[in-house]
């Protein structure tokens, strides 16, 4: 059994009513591949969540952007992994560059969260990746393992983990690495799992890269036979996000 393809639609702080109709709405009228082929989740802010999940097609999911590290209480402005098992809403996207950048979020701190979400049964979209002075001086596979050691440390069971590869110089600068540079970090990280947790989880966890994934570049990346799918940024609240989730054909071809 092969890693079937994941496409994750990360809106970020975008959108208002308006346009989160239309997009339900294109993402509706448009013509996917089935769900034996690709798994899509796409990722409103979280007031648009309940909208989001009410009004989408059944065969695409929902994802938060983010959660508490612990269960709800005195931490304002926070929302707690309980609150969105509640709203029914299965996936969540944690670690993000973004986060770990402008809110000082700890690759320890983003463990502790994903252990914390898959614990209270959220399935999880655990971002790495380097910056590119860390790419430049070398460090591109030290960095991605510390970070995914963080989360191995946490976890035994990786079953609703996809691991997304994010290096952080390509996202919406509308630099992508090359298929060849993500193929690489992709194996390597396998390699890592392999070795550091198992040949099992190696083989059966999906690992996606995610940074300026446009319809353009979708399509060379996915032939690569470590690239499993994608975490989509701008391109996600756009039209063309249909010909990447398509692009998920080419693994089936």
């Amino acid at each position: 059994m092969g890693r079937k393809f994941f496409v994750g639609g990360n809106w970020k702080c975008n959108g208002t009513v308006e346009q989160v109709e239309s997009i339900v709405n294109t993402l509706n009228a448009g013509q996917i591949a089935s769900t034996d082929v690709v798994e899509v989740v796409v990722s409103p802010p979280y007031v648009f969540l309940p909208t989001v999940k009410g009004k989408l097609r059944p065969e695409i999911q929902v994802a938060a952007q983010n959660c508490w590290v612990k269960k709800g209480g005195a931490f304002t402005g926070e929302v707690s992994a309980e609150m969105l098992v509640n709203l029914g809403v299965p996936w969540v996207i944690l670690g993000h560059s973004e986060r770990r950048s402008l809110m000082g979020e700890s690759s320890e701190f983003v463990g502790e969260k994903v252990a914390y979400a898959l614990a209270q049964g959220l399935k999880v979209i655990a971002c790495v990746g380097e910056t590119l002075e860390q790419r430049e001086a070398g460090s591109t596979m030290a960095v991605v393992a510390e970070q995914t050691k963080a989360i191995a440390d946490k976890i035994k069971d990786w079953t609703n983990v996809v691991v997304a590869y994010e290096p952080v110089w390509a996202i919406g600068t509308g630099k992508v690495a090359s298929p060849a540079q993500a193929q690489e970090v992709h194996a390597n990280l396998r390699d890592w799992l392999k070795t550091n947790v198992s040949p099992e989880v190696a083989e059966s966890t999906r690992i996606i890269y995610g940074g300026s994934v446009t319809g353009a570049s979708c399509k060379e990346l996915a032939a690569q036979p470590d690239v499993d799918g994608f975490l989509v940024g701008g391109a996600s609240l756009k039209p063309e996000f249909i010909d990447i989730i398509n692009a998920a054909t080419v693994k089936s071809a």
